[in-house]
Protein backbone atom coordinates (compact mmCIF):
# COMPACT_ATOMS: atom_id res chain seq x y z
CA UNK A 1 0.00 0.00 0.00
CA UNK A 2 1.86 3.35 -0.85
CA UNK A 3 0.60 6.37 0.87
CA UNK A 4 -1.98 8.67 -0.59
CA UNK A 5 0.30 11.72 0.12
CA UNK A 6 3.02 9.73 -2.12
CA UNK A 7 0.92 9.43 -4.84
CA UNK A 8 -0.32 12.83 -4.91
CA UNK A 9 3.59 13.85 -4.81
CA UNK A 10 3.96 12.15 -8.00
CA UNK A 11 1.24 13.41 -9.72
CA UNK A 12 2.03 17.56 -8.70
CA UNK A 13 5.08 16.45 -10.56
CA UNK A 14 4.16 14.67 -13.83
CA UNK A 15 1.66 17.60 -14.33
CA UNK A 16 3.10 20.35 -13.26
CA UNK A 17 1.94 22.95 -16.38
CA UNK A 18 -1.91 21.15 -16.99
CA UNK A 19 -4.93 22.15 -15.21
CA UNK A 20 -5.80 20.95 -11.16
CA UNK A 21 -8.78 22.82 -10.04
CA UNK A 22 -10.83 25.59 -11.52
CA UNK A 23 -14.07 27.51 -9.72
CA UNK A 24 -16.79 26.98 -12.44
CA UNK A 25 -16.60 29.89 -14.39
CA UNK A 26 -13.64 31.48 -12.64
CA UNK A 27 -10.08 31.34 -11.96
CA UNK A 28 -7.64 28.30 -12.78
CA UNK A 29 -5.35 26.70 -10.78
CA UNK A 30 -2.34 24.51 -12.23
CA UNK A 31 -0.78 21.85 -10.69
CA UNK A 32 2.09 24.15 -10.38
CA UNK A 33 0.39 27.40 -9.18
CA UNK A 34 -1.81 24.41 -6.66
CA UNK A 35 1.98 23.82 -5.26
CA UNK A 36 2.92 27.01 -4.73
CA UNK A 37 -0.19 27.72 -2.86
CA UNK A 38 0.43 24.88 -0.79
CA UNK A 39 4.28 26.11 -0.14
CA UNK A 40 3.03 29.56 1.04
CA UNK A 41 0.72 27.62 3.20
CA UNK A 42 3.29 25.50 4.86
CA UNK A 43 5.52 28.84 5.50
CA UNK A 44 2.67 30.36 7.37
CA UNK A 45 1.62 27.45 9.56
CA UNK A 46 5.61 26.93 10.31
CA UNK A 47 5.78 30.52 11.46
CA UNK A 48 2.63 30.87 13.21
CA UNK A 49 3.92 28.16 15.23
CA UNK A 50 1.50 25.16 14.03
CA UNK A 51 3.27 21.90 14.46
CA UNK A 52 3.10 18.66 12.67
CA UNK A 53 0.06 16.25 13.75
CA UNK A 54 -1.34 19.88 15.25
CA UNK A 55 -5.29 20.03 14.04
CA UNK A 56 -6.45 22.38 11.43
CA UNK A 57 -10.14 23.13 11.03
CA UNK A 58 -11.17 23.91 7.10
CA UNK A 59 -14.78 25.57 7.08
CA UNK A 60 -15.64 27.16 3.76
CA UNK A 61 -18.17 26.58 0.96
CA UNK A 62 -16.68 24.05 -2.20
CA UNK A 63 -13.82 26.32 -4.12
CA UNK A 64 -10.29 25.60 -5.65
CA UNK A 65 -9.35 27.43 -2.55
CA UNK A 66 -11.25 24.49 -0.85
CA UNK A 67 -8.53 22.22 -2.48
CA UNK A 68 -5.49 23.55 -2.02
CA UNK A 69 -6.06 24.44 1.65
CA UNK A 70 -6.83 20.61 2.42
CA UNK A 71 -3.81 19.23 0.56
CA UNK A 72 -1.67 22.03 1.71
CA UNK A 73 -3.06 20.41 5.59
CA UNK A 74 -2.22 17.28 4.84
CA UNK A 75 0.89 17.68 2.37
CA UNK A 76 2.35 19.52 6.12
CA UNK A 77 1.73 16.52 8.07
CA UNK A 78 -1.37 17.94 10.22
CA UNK A 79 -4.65 16.76 10.48
CA UNK A 80 -7.28 18.21 8.52
CA UNK A 81 -10.66 18.75 10.64
CA UNK A 82 -13.18 19.79 7.48
CA UNK A 83 -16.68 21.38 8.80
CA UNK A 84 -19.28 21.34 6.03
CA UNK A 85 -20.63 24.62 5.41
CA UNK A 86 -24.00 23.76 6.58
CA UNK A 87 -22.89 23.94 10.15
CA UNK A 88 -23.80 26.73 11.76
CA UNK A 89 -20.87 29.20 12.95
CA UNK A 90 -21.68 28.43 16.85
CA UNK A 91 -21.74 24.63 16.17
CA UNK A 92 -18.21 24.79 14.24
CA UNK A 93 -16.39 26.70 16.77
CA UNK A 94 -17.57 24.62 19.77
CA UNK A 95 -15.85 21.60 17.61
CA UNK A 96 -12.75 23.19 16.81
CA UNK A 97 -12.31 23.69 20.29
CA UNK A 98 -13.27 20.40 21.21
CA UNK A 99 -11.29 19.17 18.38
CA UNK A 100 -8.19 21.08 19.28
CA UNK A 101 -8.05 22.81 16.09
CA UNK A 102 -5.09 25.34 16.59
CA UNK A 103 -5.91 27.36 13.40
CA UNK A 104 -8.86 27.94 11.49
CA UNK A 105 -9.09 28.19 7.70
CA UNK A 106 -12.18 29.36 6.53
CA UNK A 107 -14.23 31.68 3.72
CA UNK A 108 -16.01 34.89 3.50
CA UNK A 109 -19.34 33.96 4.33
CA UNK A 110 -17.52 31.34 7.58
CA UNK A 111 -15.50 34.23 8.27
CA UNK A 112 -17.93 36.31 8.66
CA UNK A 113 -20.77 33.78 10.78
CA UNK A 114 -17.67 33.51 13.30
CA UNK A 115 -16.35 37.46 13.93
CA UNK A 116 -20.25 37.95 14.55
CA UNK A 117 -20.48 36.80 17.88
CA UNK A 118 -17.36 37.70 20.22
CA UNK A 119 -18.35 34.69 22.19
CA UNK A 120 -17.27 32.09 18.87
CA UNK A 121 -13.87 33.53 19.09
CA UNK A 122 -13.46 33.10 23.28
CA UNK A 123 -14.65 29.66 22.18
CA UNK A 124 -12.06 29.03 19.49
CA UNK A 125 -9.57 30.77 21.99
CA UNK A 126 -10.14 28.46 24.57
CA UNK A 127 -7.27 25.86 22.86
CA UNK A 128 -4.02 26.65 24.08
CA UNK A 129 -1.64 28.18 20.78
CA UNK A 130 -4.48 28.55 19.33
CA UNK A 131 -3.23 30.58 16.18
CA UNK A 132 -6.03 32.25 14.50
CA UNK A 133 -8.29 32.39 11.29
CA UNK A 134 -7.25 33.02 8.16
CA UNK A 135 -9.42 33.58 4.64
CA UNK A 136 -8.59 31.24 2.10
CA UNK A 137 -9.57 33.16 -0.46
CA UNK A 138 -6.15 34.73 -0.30
CA UNK A 139 -4.48 33.58 3.01
CA UNK A 140 -5.13 36.50 4.59
CA UNK A 141 -5.42 36.84 8.46
CA UNK A 142 -9.00 37.76 9.50
CA UNK A 143 -8.72 37.04 13.55
CA UNK A 144 -4.97 37.03 15.25
CA UNK A 145 -4.74 35.86 18.77
CA UNK A 146 -1.13 37.12 19.63
CA UNK A 147 1.09 38.54 16.39
CA UNK A 148 2.63 35.52 15.33
CA UNK A 149 0.25 34.69 12.64
CA UNK A 150 0.26 37.72 11.20
CA UNK A 151 3.48 38.44 11.39
CA UNK A 152 3.97 34.94 9.39
CA UNK A 153 0.75 36.01 7.29
CA UNK A 154 2.94 39.66 6.34
CA UNK A 155 5.70 38.00 5.49
CA UNK A 156 4.95 34.78 3.89
CA UNK A 157 6.05 35.95 0.31
CA UNK A 158 9.68 37.15 1.54
CA UNK A 159 9.92 33.62 3.32
CA UNK A 160 8.67 31.63 0.04
CA UNK A 161 11.47 34.51 -2.36
CA UNK A 162 14.26 32.56 -0.03
CA UNK A 163 13.12 29.44 0.08
CA UNK A 164 12.76 28.80 -3.61
CA UNK A 165 14.97 31.99 -5.15
CA UNK A 166 14.49 30.54 -8.92
CA UNK A 167 10.56 30.25 -8.20
CA UNK A 168 9.05 26.41 -6.96
CA UNK A 169 9.47 23.72 -9.49
CA UNK A 170 8.34 20.07 -10.02
CA UNK A 171 11.93 19.24 -8.71
CA UNK A 172 11.65 21.19 -5.82
CA UNK A 173 8.03 20.23 -4.41
CA UNK A 174 8.34 17.47 -2.08
CA UNK A 175 5.98 16.49 0.23
CA UNK A 176 6.98 13.23 0.81
CA UNK A 177 10.50 13.25 2.05
CA UNK A 178 10.96 9.67 3.72
CA UNK A 179 8.31 6.75 4.82
CA UNK A 180 5.05 8.40 6.80
CA UNK A 181 3.26 6.29 9.63
CA UNK A 182 -0.32 4.80 8.03
CA UNK A 183 -1.56 4.40 11.32
CA UNK A 184 -1.24 8.62 11.91
CA UNK A 185 -4.32 10.83 12.12
CA UNK A 186 -4.69 12.61 8.93
CA UNK A 187 -8.49 13.81 8.97
CA UNK A 188 -11.07 14.23 12.04
CA UNK A 189 -14.66 14.45 10.21
CA UNK A 190 -17.68 15.06 11.70
CA UNK A 191 -20.92 13.21 11.29
CA UNK A 192 -22.91 16.20 12.18
CA UNK A 193 -23.24 19.99 13.22
CA UNK A 194 -25.70 20.31 15.93
CA UNK A 195 -23.30 20.37 18.81
CA UNK A 196 -20.27 18.40 20.12
CA UNK A 197 -23.02 16.74 22.85
CA UNK A 198 -24.02 14.63 19.85
CA UNK A 199 -21.57 14.98 17.18
CA UNK A 200 -19.14 12.09 16.38
CA UNK A 201 -15.46 12.74 15.47
CA UNK A 202 -14.47 9.78 12.81
CA UNK A 203 -10.76 9.72 13.39
CA UNK A 204 -9.22 8.08 10.10
CA UNK A 205 -5.92 6.85 9.93
CA UNK A 206 -3.31 7.30 6.55
CA UNK A 207 -4.43 4.16 5.97
CA UNK A 208 -7.99 4.07 4.95
CA UNK A 209 -7.74 7.13 2.57
CA UNK A 210 -4.89 5.56 1.21
CA UNK A 211 -6.71 2.18 0.41
CA UNK A 212 -9.42 4.31 -0.93
CA UNK A 213 -7.60 6.24 -3.40
CA UNK A 214 -5.71 2.77 -4.44
CA UNK A 215 -8.92 1.27 -5.16
CA UNK A 216 -10.16 4.24 -6.93
CA UNK A 217 -7.42 4.23 -9.03
CA UNK A 218 -7.27 0.06 -9.76
CA UNK A 219 -11.01 0.60 -10.46
CA UNK A 220 -12.28 3.64 -12.32
CA UNK A 221 -10.50 4.36 -15.45
CA UNK A 222 -8.88 7.68 -15.47
CA UNK A 223 -6.79 9.50 -17.79
CA UNK A 224 -4.31 12.65 -17.72
CA UNK A 225 -6.28 15.84 -17.87
CA UNK A 226 -9.71 14.34 -17.53
CA UNK A 227 -12.39 16.69 -16.25
CA UNK A 228 -14.27 15.67 -13.04
CA UNK A 229 -17.76 18.01 -12.08
CA UNK A 230 -17.93 18.19 -8.67
CA UNK A 231 -21.28 19.21 -6.98
CA UNK A 232 -20.92 16.46 -3.60
CA UNK A 233 -19.84 18.79 -0.23
CA UNK A 234 -15.97 18.58 -0.33
CA UNK A 235 -16.17 18.13 3.60
CA UNK A 236 -17.71 15.21 3.59
CA UNK A 237 -15.81 12.07 2.50
CA UNK A 238 -17.86 10.97 -0.79
CA UNK A 239 -17.12 13.47 -2.30
CA UNK A 240 -13.40 14.69 -0.76
CA UNK A 241 -12.10 11.09 -1.87
CA UNK A 242 -13.94 10.84 -5.51
CA UNK A 243 -14.36 14.58 -6.13
CA UNK A 244 -10.50 15.98 -4.93
CA UNK A 245 -8.44 12.98 -3.97
CA UNK A 246 -8.50 10.57 -6.30
CA UNK A 247 -8.92 12.84 -9.18
CA UNK A 248 -5.86 15.00 -8.24
CA UNK A 249 -3.60 12.23 -7.41
CA UNK A 250 -4.17 10.73 -11.06
CA UNK A 251 -3.31 14.13 -12.93
CA UNK A 252 -7.32 15.53 -13.93
CA UNK A 253 -9.01 18.49 -14.05
CA UNK A 254 -11.55 19.09 -11.19
CA UNK A 255 -14.09 21.93 -12.29
CA UNK A 256 -15.96 22.73 -8.73
CA UNK A 257 -19.28 24.47 -8.73
CA UNK A 258 -19.84 26.68 -5.89
CA UNK A 259 -23.07 26.96 -4.27
CA UNK A 260 -26.13 24.49 -4.25
CA UNK A 261 -26.63 23.16 -8.27
CA UNK A 262 -30.29 24.12 -9.36
CA UNK A 263 -31.13 21.27 -12.66
CA UNK A 264 -30.24 24.00 -14.92
CA UNK A 265 -26.83 25.44 -13.31
CA UNK A 266 -26.27 21.66 -13.17
CA UNK A 267 -26.73 20.48 -16.61
CA UNK A 268 -25.75 23.51 -17.86
CA UNK A 269 -22.05 22.82 -15.77
CA UNK A 270 -21.91 19.45 -17.19
CA UNK A 271 -23.27 20.06 -20.75
CA UNK A 272 -19.57 22.65 -20.42
CA UNK A 273 -17.29 20.40 -18.59
CA UNK A 274 -18.05 16.96 -20.28
CA UNK A 275 -16.77 14.84 -17.17
CA UNK A 276 -15.61 11.38 -17.73
CA UNK A 277 -17.46 10.29 -14.17
CA UNK A 278 -20.21 12.36 -12.27
CA UNK A 279 -20.54 11.98 -8.57
CA UNK A 280 -23.87 12.23 -7.37
CA UNK A 281 -26.56 11.36 -4.85
CA UNK A 282 -29.89 9.61 -5.76
CA UNK A 283 -31.94 12.90 -5.33
CA UNK A 284 -30.30 14.54 -7.90
CA UNK A 285 -30.63 11.98 -10.37
CA UNK A 286 -34.09 11.36 -9.41
CA UNK A 287 -35.48 14.98 -9.84
CA UNK A 288 -33.79 14.81 -13.29
CA UNK A 289 -35.87 12.10 -13.83
CA UNK A 290 -39.00 13.67 -12.65
CA UNK A 291 -38.70 16.97 -14.49
CA UNK A 292 -36.95 15.68 -17.82
CA UNK A 293 -37.96 11.71 -18.54
CA UNK A 294 -40.59 10.96 -16.86
CA UNK A 295 -43.10 13.50 -18.44
CA UNK A 296 -42.09 11.81 -21.57
CA UNK A 297 -42.16 7.97 -20.69
CA UNK A 298 -45.75 8.31 -19.00
CA UNK A 299 -47.38 10.06 -22.09
CA UNK A 300 -48.70 8.34 -25.81
CA UNK A 301 -46.85 6.63 -27.85
CA UNK A 302 -43.60 6.42 -25.81
CA UNK A 303 -45.52 5.01 -22.92
CA UNK A 304 -47.50 2.28 -25.26
CA UNK A 305 -44.17 1.77 -27.60
CA UNK A 306 -41.78 0.84 -24.24
CA UNK A 307 -44.32 -1.98 -23.85
CA UNK A 308 -43.50 -2.87 -27.62
CA UNK A 309 -40.28 -5.22 -28.02
CA UNK A 310 -37.90 -4.04 -30.59
CA UNK A 311 -40.17 -0.72 -30.48
CA UNK A 312 -39.08 -0.15 -27.04
CA UNK A 313 -35.31 0.04 -28.01
CA UNK A 314 -36.10 3.01 -30.46
CA UNK A 315 -37.26 5.25 -27.42
CA UNK A 316 -34.78 4.01 -24.89
CA UNK A 317 -32.04 4.64 -27.06
CA UNK A 318 -33.50 7.82 -28.04
CA UNK A 319 -33.59 8.93 -24.24
CA UNK A 320 -30.49 7.58 -23.59
CA UNK A 321 -28.71 9.70 -26.07
CA UNK A 322 -30.65 12.82 -24.72
CA UNK A 323 -29.55 12.06 -21.23
CA UNK A 324 -25.80 11.84 -22.49
CA UNK A 325 -26.00 14.74 -24.01
CA UNK A 326 -27.46 16.54 -20.80
CA UNK A 327 -24.23 15.44 -19.08
CA UNK A 328 -22.13 16.32 -21.63
CA UNK A 329 -21.22 13.22 -24.07
CA UNK A 330 -17.97 12.64 -22.42
CA UNK A 331 -18.78 9.63 -19.76
CA UNK A 332 -16.09 6.79 -19.71
CA UNK A 333 -16.90 5.67 -16.42
CA UNK A 334 -20.47 7.19 -16.18
CA UNK A 335 -23.02 8.04 -12.96
CA UNK A 336 -20.94 6.75 -9.74
CA UNK A 337 -24.33 6.98 -7.25
CA UNK A 338 -23.86 6.84 -3.53
CA UNK A 339 -25.53 8.39 -0.14
CA UNK A 340 -28.88 6.61 -0.41
CA UNK A 341 -30.77 3.69 -2.48
CA UNK A 342 -31.68 4.79 -6.25
CA UNK A 343 -35.30 4.74 -6.83
CA UNK A 344 -36.19 1.41 -8.38
CA UNK A 345 -38.22 2.91 -10.88
CA UNK A 346 -35.29 5.11 -12.07
CA UNK A 347 -33.06 2.17 -11.86
CA UNK A 348 -34.75 0.35 -13.99
CA UNK A 349 -34.94 3.10 -16.78
CA UNK A 350 -31.33 3.34 -16.57
CA UNK A 351 -30.73 -0.47 -16.38
CA UNK A 352 -33.43 -0.76 -19.76
CA UNK A 353 -31.04 1.73 -21.93
CA UNK A 354 -27.98 0.40 -20.95
CA UNK A 355 -26.93 4.08 -19.58
CA UNK A 356 -23.49 4.18 -17.94
CA UNK A 357 -23.79 4.10 -14.01
CA UNK A 358 -23.76 2.50 -10.39
CA UNK A 359 -24.59 2.46 -7.23
CA UNK A 360 -22.04 2.27 -4.42
CA UNK A 361 -22.26 2.50 -0.65
CA UNK A 362 -19.83 3.60 1.95
CA UNK A 363 -19.73 6.09 4.87
CA UNK A 364 -17.21 8.43 6.60
CA UNK A 365 -16.19 5.72 9.22
CA UNK A 366 -14.41 3.65 6.15
CA UNK A 367 -13.10 7.14 4.29
CA UNK A 368 -15.74 6.32 2.55
CA UNK A 369 -15.69 3.24 0.29
CA UNK A 370 -17.28 -0.38 1.57
CA UNK A 371 -18.68 -2.06 -1.92
CA UNK A 372 -18.44 -0.89 -5.84
CA UNK A 373 -18.69 -2.33 -8.98
CA UNK A 374 -17.94 -1.65 -12.62
CA UNK A 375 -20.97 -0.68 -14.80
CA UNK A 376 -19.94 -3.88 -16.72
CA UNK A 377 -20.65 -6.42 -14.15
CA UNK A 378 -22.84 -3.83 -11.54
CA UNK A 379 -26.04 -5.54 -10.87
CA UNK A 380 -29.40 -3.46 -10.82
CA UNK A 381 -30.48 -2.77 -7.30
CA UNK A 382 -27.45 -3.94 -5.68
CA UNK A 383 -24.42 -1.40 -4.15
CA UNK A 384 -22.04 -3.94 -5.71
CA UNK A 385 -19.35 -6.35 -4.41
CA UNK A 386 -17.27 -5.71 -1.00
CA UNK A 387 -14.42 -3.33 -2.09
CA UNK A 388 -11.50 -5.15 -2.50
CA UNK A 389 -9.25 -3.90 0.83
CA UNK A 390 -12.52 -4.39 3.34
CA UNK A 391 -14.00 -7.33 4.42
CA UNK A 392 -18.09 -7.52 4.95
CA UNK A 393 -20.18 -10.06 6.53
CA UNK A 394 -24.00 -9.82 7.60
CA UNK A 395 -24.47 -10.36 11.03
CA UNK A 396 -27.29 -13.37 10.03
CA UNK A 397 -27.76 -16.88 10.68
CA UNK A 398 -28.46 -17.21 6.50
CA UNK A 399 -27.21 -13.76 4.93
CA UNK A 400 -28.68 -14.79 1.55
CA UNK A 401 -31.69 -14.46 3.32
CA UNK A 402 -32.15 -13.17 6.41
CA UNK A 403 -31.76 -9.93 6.81
CA UNK A 404 -28.71 -8.76 8.68
CA UNK A 405 -26.29 -5.83 9.60
CA UNK A 406 -24.03 -4.96 7.31
CA UNK A 407 -20.23 -5.44 9.48
CA UNK A 408 -16.84 -4.42 8.13
CA UNK A 409 -13.24 -4.95 9.04
CA UNK A 410 -10.09 -3.65 7.10
CA UNK A 411 -7.45 -0.66 6.42
CA UNK A 412 -10.04 1.70 5.56
CA UNK A 413 -11.82 1.26 8.70
CA UNK A 414 -11.36 4.64 11.37
CA UNK A 415 -9.71 4.43 14.63
CA UNK A 416 -12.71 5.58 16.66
CA UNK A 417 -14.56 8.41 17.55
CA UNK A 418 -12.29 11.75 18.79
CA UNK A 419 -12.61 11.71 22.72
CA UNK A 420 -15.19 9.32 22.59
CA UNK A 421 -14.46 6.23 24.25
CA UNK A 422 -18.28 4.93 24.84
CA UNK A 423 -19.25 5.74 21.25
CA UNK A 424 -16.32 3.80 19.77
CA UNK A 425 -16.87 0.85 21.95
CA UNK A 426 -20.49 0.61 20.73
CA UNK A 427 -19.23 1.09 17.23
CA UNK A 428 -17.72 -2.18 17.05
CA UNK A 429 -18.56 -6.02 18.00
CA UNK A 430 -16.50 -7.50 20.70
CA UNK A 431 -14.30 -9.41 17.78
CA UNK A 432 -13.59 -6.28 16.41
CA UNK A 433 -16.10 -5.96 13.23
CA UNK A 434 -17.63 -2.14 12.52
CA UNK A 435 -21.14 -2.04 12.98
CA UNK A 436 -22.80 0.03 9.96
CA UNK A 437 -26.04 0.70 11.23
CA UNK A 438 -27.27 -0.60 7.95
CA UNK A 439 -29.49 -3.79 7.05
CA UNK A 440 -28.62 -6.29 3.90
CA UNK A 441 -28.30 -9.09 2.03
CA UNK A 442 -25.59 -10.67 -0.25
CA UNK A 443 -26.42 -12.92 -3.10
CA UNK A 444 -24.87 -16.03 -4.42
CA UNK A 445 -22.20 -13.80 -6.19
CA UNK A 446 -21.65 -11.90 -3.30
CA UNK A 447 -23.34 -8.87 -4.46
CA UNK A 448 -24.94 -6.71 -1.43
CA UNK A 449 -28.67 -5.42 -1.08
CA UNK A 450 -29.18 -2.46 1.21
CA UNK A 451 -32.49 -2.74 2.93
CA UNK A 452 -32.71 0.07 5.29
CA UNK A 453 -31.37 1.59 8.55
CA UNK A 454 -31.52 -0.17 12.00
CA UNK A 455 -32.49 2.50 13.50
CA UNK A 456 -35.13 3.36 10.85
CA UNK A 457 -37.07 0.16 10.81
CA UNK A 458 -40.44 0.17 12.41
CA UNK A 459 -41.31 -3.35 14.97
CA UNK A 460 -45.33 -3.39 14.72
CA UNK A 461 -47.70 -4.67 17.16
CA UNK A 462 -47.63 -8.04 15.93
CA UNK A 463 -43.56 -8.52 15.94
CA UNK A 464 -42.93 -7.58 12.04
CA UNK A 465 -40.06 -5.42 11.22
CA UNK A 466 -40.84 -2.69 8.06
CA UNK A 467 -38.46 -1.11 6.34
CA UNK A 468 -39.83 2.21 5.70
CA UNK A 469 -37.68 2.99 2.89
CA UNK A 470 -39.02 0.55 0.74
CA UNK A 471 -42.53 1.75 0.71
CA UNK A 472 -41.58 5.01 0.15
CA UNK A 473 -39.91 4.40 -2.54
CA UNK A 474 -42.58 2.94 -4.01
CA UNK A 475 -44.55 6.55 -3.10
CA UNK A 476 -41.98 8.80 -4.69
CA UNK A 477 -42.73 7.35 -7.97
CA UNK A 478 -46.35 8.55 -7.68
CA UNK A 479 -47.54 11.81 -9.67
CA UNK A 480 -47.44 14.70 -7.97
CA UNK A 481 -45.30 13.27 -5.19
CA UNK A 482 -42.21 15.01 -4.40
CA UNK A 483 -40.58 12.99 -1.27
CA UNK A 484 -41.95 11.41 1.10
CA UNK A 485 -41.89 9.68 4.64
CA UNK A 486 -43.63 6.32 6.18
CA UNK A 487 -43.31 6.63 10.52
CA UNK A 488 -45.09 4.29 12.94
CA UNK A 489 -48.23 6.14 14.58
CA UNK A 490 -50.36 4.45 17.31
CA UNK A 491 -49.93 1.34 15.59
CA UNK A 492 -50.36 2.49 12.19
CA UNK A 493 -48.12 3.41 9.21
CA UNK A 494 -48.88 6.71 8.21
CA UNK A 495 -46.88 8.25 5.01
CA UNK A 496 -46.10 11.89 5.43
CA UNK A 497 -45.66 13.59 1.85
CA UNK A 498 -44.38 16.98 0.45
CA UNK A 499 -46.65 17.36 -2.57
CA UNK A 500 -45.76 19.05 -5.82
CA UNK A 501 -48.32 21.78 -5.38
CA UNK A 502 -46.81 23.56 -8.24
CA UNK A 503 -46.81 20.97 -10.77
CA UNK A 504 -50.79 20.29 -10.05
CA UNK A 505 -51.37 24.05 -10.74
CA UNK A 506 -49.90 23.96 -14.19
CA UNK A 507 -52.00 20.52 -14.79
CA UNK A 508 -55.21 22.41 -13.65
CA UNK A 509 -55.55 20.91 -10.53
CA UNK A 510 -56.91 22.73 -7.59
CA UNK A 511 -55.15 22.54 -4.07
CA UNK A 512 -58.02 20.01 -3.06
CA UNK A 513 -58.08 17.69 -6.06
CA UNK A 514 -54.11 17.63 -6.14
CA UNK A 515 -54.38 17.04 -2.19
CA UNK A 516 -57.35 13.45 -3.36
CA UNK A 517 -55.30 12.64 -5.77
CA UNK A 518 -52.15 11.81 -4.26
CA UNK A 519 -53.88 10.64 -1.33
CA UNK A 520 -56.10 8.45 -3.04
CA UNK A 521 -53.38 7.07 -5.07
CA UNK A 522 -50.78 6.51 -1.46
CA UNK A 523 -53.80 4.26 -0.15
CA UNK A 524 -54.25 2.27 -3.71
CA UNK A 525 -50.74 1.48 -2.94
CA UNK A 526 -52.06 -1.10 0.03
CA UNK A 527 -52.60 -3.84 -2.74
CA UNK A 528 -49.21 -4.14 -3.22
CA UNK A 529 -47.88 -4.08 -0.04
CA UNK A 530 -48.15 -6.89 3.08
CA UNK A 531 -50.74 -7.30 5.11
CA UNK A 532 -48.74 -5.46 8.18
CA UNK A 533 -47.35 -2.91 6.18
CA UNK A 534 -50.37 -1.15 4.61
CA UNK A 535 -49.99 2.62 5.33
CA UNK A 536 -52.96 3.87 6.91
CA UNK A 537 -53.03 7.21 5.89
CA UNK A 538 -51.62 9.97 4.08
CA UNK A 539 -50.49 13.61 5.43
CA UNK A 540 -49.50 16.28 3.00
CA UNK A 541 -47.53 18.79 3.40
CA UNK A 542 -46.10 21.76 1.10
CA UNK A 543 -42.35 22.38 2.53
CA UNK A 544 -39.67 19.42 1.88
CA UNK A 545 -38.13 17.81 4.57
CA UNK A 546 -34.67 18.96 6.82
CA UNK A 547 -32.13 17.38 4.75
CA UNK A 548 -28.50 16.18 5.83
CA UNK A 549 -25.30 17.66 3.40
CA UNK A 550 -25.79 14.39 1.70
CA UNK A 551 -29.48 15.01 0.99
CA UNK A 552 -30.82 11.89 3.23
CA UNK A 553 -33.57 13.12 5.00
CA UNK A 554 -33.28 14.03 9.07
CA UNK A 555 -35.43 11.46 10.52
CA UNK A 556 -35.62 12.40 13.85
CA UNK A 557 -36.98 15.63 13.40
CA UNK A 558 -40.88 13.92 12.04
CA UNK A 559 -42.91 11.34 14.05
Amino acid sequence: MKHFISIFNESVKQNWDYPAVTNFGGNTYTYAQMAENIAKYHILFSESGIKKGDKVALYARNSAEWVVAYFATLTYDAVTVPFLPDFIPSAVAELASFSECKIVLADDIAVSGLKEDAALIKSLEKTAGFAGIVNIKNISVEHVTNDTLKDAADNVEDHFKKLYPNGLSAETANYYPEERDMEAVVEISFTSGTTSATSKGVVLPARSLSVNLEFAQREIPVSRGGHIFAILPMAHMFGQTFDVLFPLASGCHVHVMPGKPTPARLLGGLGAVKPFMFLTVPLVIEKIFKSKVFPATRKFPAKFLLKVPLLDKIVLNKIRKSLLAAFGNGFTTGLIIGGAALNREVEDLLKRMNFPYVVGYGMTECGPLISYRDKSEYVKYSCGTKAHPIELRIDSANPRRVLGEIQVKGDAVMLGYYNNEEATKAAFTADGWLKTGDMGLLDAKENLFIKGRCKNMILTGSGQNIYPEEIEDKINNLPYVIESLVVGRKNALVALVVADYEAGKKDGLSEEQLEKLVNDNVLALNGELAAYSKIGYAELRREPFEKTPKQSIRRFMYS
